[in-house]
């Protein structure tokens, strides 16, 4: 799919336009990752770090990496964190997308908790390096306007065309899931978490393709 072309909706006798309000600069590299975390507050565990890693802008070379704790211990989610974060630092220079500052704010959480995976400073120079990119706070409040009614990524992916496996998907559905598979140990409710996960992180990409696609509209400069 290629999200450049999806970029209008219908609205009566003329076509509603997502486009730039200003234009943005986005890192060019060979590695992007696509990144999204689940996490249970009620239970303060952040229980899956999810990626899709893309080479070349060739989206047939996607791949979904998951890191997940498979059970309540600190030791499984200190296992999954450390595991994920090695994959980050292995993997630069690549960009890093992400969705809103709550990436940035449990990872802050999770060095805090688990102090020997890395520092202070690591994780703020991961966050702060430009090439790291909140796609919502840096791009789409910052940059853009949508004829959507809000600006959840969900409401952004499928104005665009993505469609989730899942026919409800939502943060809380994986919470609820994670329990359920917690109790009862099933690889059904599991993969269901994954796959929403995959699809998350995959609609990043979607939605970054479709922000590259964009022009810069009236009033822009």
């Amino acid at each position: 799919m290629n999200a450049s072309h999806l970029c209008t909706v219908s609205a009566g006798p003329r076509e509603a336009l997502a486009y730039l309000r200003v234009p943005v600069s986005l890192p060019v590299t060979d590695k992007e990752l696509f990144f999204d975390i689940e996490v249970d507050p009620m239970r303060d565990v952040c229980y899956l770090h999810g990626f899709v890693e893309r080479a070349g802008g060739d989206n047939s070379t996607e791949r979904f990496v998951a890191f997940f704790a498979d059970d309540l211990t600190p030791e499984a989610e200190e296992r999954a964190f450390r595991e994920s974060w090695a994959y980050m630092k292995a993997a630069q220079p690549a960009a890093i997308y992400y969705y809103s500052k709550y990436e940035r704010t449990i990872y802050r959480k999770l060095r805090q908790k688990y102090p020997h995976v890395c520092t202070e400073e690591d994780i703020e120079a991961l966050f702060s390096s430009p090439r790291t990119v909140d796609l919502y706070y840096d791009v789409v409040v910052k940059a853009t306007e949508w004829p959507t009614r809000d600006h959840s990524l969900k409401t952004l992916a499928k104005h665009l065309g993505f469609t989730w496996r899942d026919t409800h998907p939502s943060g809380a559905a994986s919470i609820e899931w994670f329990d359920r598979w917690v109790t009862t140990g099933d690889p059904a409710v599991r993969q269901r978490i994954l796959d929403y996960n995959e699809d998350d992180c995959r609609a990043t990409r979607v939605l970054l393709d479709g922000i590259r696609g964009l022009t810069v509209g009236p009033g822009g400069s």
